[in-house]
Formats: C-alpha cells, sequence, structure tokens
C-alpha cells in the first residue's frame, strides 16, 4: 500500500480537448495563403473610399494578436443560444458585436499554452480555424503580412470586402488545408484551387 506523500508531484493526466487539430498549411500552401489574402488586403485598401491611416484600417479588417482575438470571440453570440432579450445598452455598450470569418493561428509557438484555448472558444462560435506552421518563422511571416513584426493570432472579422471574398472561396469549398495554385502563362498566381 502506498500512502500519498505531500511533497510528491503527481502526474496530471492531458485535457480532454474535444477538437481535433486540424493538418497544417506550410510550405508552399502557406506562401500561397499568404499571397491571397495579402491580394485581399491590397484590393480592399485600394477600394475603400474612407482614406484612414493604415494602422487604424489593419484594426478595422482583423482582430491582431492573440487578446484581441480572443476578446471578439468571447463577444460573439453562440449560435446555439437562445437570444436574450434584454437592453442593448446594457449588454454591449460598444455597440455591435464584431463577427470573425475565419481565425489564423501559428501552430508552432512556445509555449502552445498562449494558443491553446482559441480553437474550442472558435468552435463554440462556428468560426473556422487554419493554423500554419514554417520552422519557426510562422509567427514573423503572418506579422509581415500585417506590417508587425510578429502575430501569433488573426481574426478576419467579416467586412464584405475583398478579403473576405477571397478567403470565402477558399473556406467555402471543402478545407484549407489542401491548397494549391493555379498558374496562367504569366506565372502569376491567380486563384486558390481545394482538391
Amino acid at each position: 500500500m502506498k500512502d500519498h506523500k505531500p511533497g510528491k508531484k503527481q502526474k496530471i493526466l492531458g485535457d480532454s480537448n474535444p477538437t481535433k487539430e486540424p493538418d497544417y498549411i506550410e510550405g508552399e500552401r502557406l506562401a500561397n495563403l499568404l499571397k491571397l489574402i495579402q491580394r485581399g488586403i491590397e484590393t480592399a485598401r485600394l477600394s475603400d473610399e474612407k482614406l484612414l491611416p493604415e494602422k487604424i484600417w489593419f484594426k478595422q479588417q482583423f482582430a491582431i494578436g492573440i487578446n484581441e482575438v480572443t476578446r471578439v470571440l468571447e463577444r460573439m453570440t453562440n449560435p446555439q443560444s437562445p437570444p436574450q432579450h434584454t437592453d442593448s445598452k446594457q449588454q454591449n455598450p460598444r455597440g455591435p458585436p464584431v463577427r470573425l470569418q475565419a481565425v489564423v493561428i501559428v501552430a508552432d509557438c512556445k509555449p502552445r499554452m498562449l494558443t491553446k484555448h482559441i480553437p474550442n472558444l472558435a468552435a463554440s462560435r462556428n468560426v473556422p480555424v487554419v493554423y500554419v506552421r514554417d520552422n519557426r518563422r510562422a509567427c514573423l511571416r503572418l506579422g509581415e503580412l500585417l506590417k508587425l513584426k510578429t502575430a501569433l493570432a488573426i481574426g478576419i472579422k467579416v467586412r464584405g470586402n475583398a478579403i473576405n471574398q477571397l478567403l470565402e472561396g477558399v473556406l467555402v469549398r471543402d478545407s484549407p488545408q489542401a491548397i494549391d495554385t493555379v498558374e496562367q502563362d504569366s506565372g502569376e498566381v491567380e486563384a486558390p484551387v481545394i482538391s
């Protein structure tokens, strides 16, 4: 019979994470996805009538960083919950909640605990999650997209612009895991094809 000693550490079993982590987008598929998003950013920026500073414009289009992505996901209404009839000013004094079209997470961040809560939260709000990995450089490449040093998580806000339309083409089809590109004679990336 073994007795429990107060100073002895006990092994904790792994958590029961209900969402299964999908395949990662990496390599050429990651480069193609980032080009697609970059093209959407350029198109949306050019078609926007308001001439806002770039930093403010990015904040309107994206939830940038782990904290902001978490905050936006928490403020989104749960699609399974029944609507509550309360005074709208009491419920959300900042106005209507922003919806996210998708969340892009760097899969190879250390420590993993930083982004571990986002997939479950996104799944409860029916927001697709895209994992990117690039040999410890994914956070740099994701930050580069938004003219920052690094970014571990980005939420794409639903605004009905070119970014949303291009991303919808990737998300509506089977899955974003099989992104290939169709090259025209000029060698430019034209559109994603999901296989």
